[in-house]
């Protein structure tokens, strides 16, 4: 037995040791078990662990969410009550808006009729003052005497109707007077004569106009019963407004530019005309002068 156990195996034997004994021992099977059921606990363990972990990180997202979201909801209703203070502030300010366009267009409207109103009084005013001078009329580039008086005035007046063969007597003469200008060193300021009467006034005025016609001496200063300066040119025209003035002066431009042939006044108002056969024109206002410049 000892011989047996003391023999050596040869290399020829090494490989049926091996292969003679097919079954392996037991204690080796006993350690792999255990090993695996290590690793089995191990890896549950350690997914329990990462649940846990999980779980810790879910609850402090969701957390952290829950309070992002309370931010944001706040935030969200103070945005809302922000919306709703600037759509009350547009609300109101649209309301006020149409509110003004609305006292504009009233007062729009009130300037219209502000400005027809004004219009009337002014055509009421100028028919009242035409109406006050209608029996007036003016002798102009008259020298001024010294010490000059009403009786002065009224002779020379009186003197006039006789040279030109309209007879006055001092009763027709309401009022005469020298305009002042506004400079006093003026000499040759108009005088302005009110009759008693327009049929009187137009009277003398177309007396004189024909004695012009006729005569190849104007009315001059000695038709007046002056004894100097008895040369100097006179005029007699209607005593128009200071408007009439104005229109009457500028209508005198139509004529000297040759667009118009004729020019005259006639109870406070201007006319033109183009020429015998054109319509006659009632100058109203400049414009009026300014588009019939225009149109030649």
């Amino acid at each position: 037995m000892a011989s047996q156990l003391n023999k050596s195996v040869s290399d020829t034997d090494v490989n049926r040791v091996g292969s003679g004994n097919k079954t392996p021992p037991s204690y080796v099977f006993q350690r792999v078990k255990r090993s695996r059921e290590n690793t089995e606990d191990c890896l549950i363990e350690q997914l329990n662990e990462f649940k846990e972990e999980m779980k810790k990180m879910m609850s402090l997202f969701t957390a952290n969410q829950s309070t992002e979201m309370i931010k944001i909801t706040a935030t969200l209703k103070e945005i809302q009550y922000s919306n709703s203070s600037i759509e009350n502030s547009i609300a109101f300010l649209t309301a006020q808006n149409e509110e003004y366009k609305q006292k504009i267009i009233q007062l729009e409207n009130q300037a219209k009729e502000d400005k027809k109103y004004v219009v009337i009084l002014e055509n009421k005013m100028k028919e009242m003052l035409i109406g006050s001078r209608k029996a007036n009329f003016v002798i102009k580039n008259v020298p001024k005497r010294n010490n000059e008086t009403k009786e002065d005035l009224i002779e020379m007046t009186l003197f006039l109707s006789q040279t030109i063969g309209c007879n006055i007597n001092k009763h027709d003469i309401k009022d005469i007077y020298r305009v002042r200008g506004r400079n006093l060193e003026l000499k040759k300021s108009p005088i302005v004569v009110e009759t008693g009467s327009t049929l009187l006034k137009t009277e003398i005025m177309k007396t004189a106009k024909a004695f012009n016609i006729k005569h190849k001496a104007k009315l001059c200063c000695k038709h007046l019963g002056f004894k100097t300066q008895v040369d100097d040119p006179i005029f007699l025209s209607e005593h128009l407004t200071a408007k009439g003035s104005r229109l009457y002066f500028l209508a005198r431009d139509l004529v000297k530019s040759g667009s118009y042939k004729y020019c005259w006044t006639s109870y406070g108002n201007v006319y033109v005309r183009k020429d015998d056969q054109a319509p006659t024109i009632t100058i109203r206002n400049e414009e009026q002068v300014h588009k019939l410049t225009l149109a030649k």
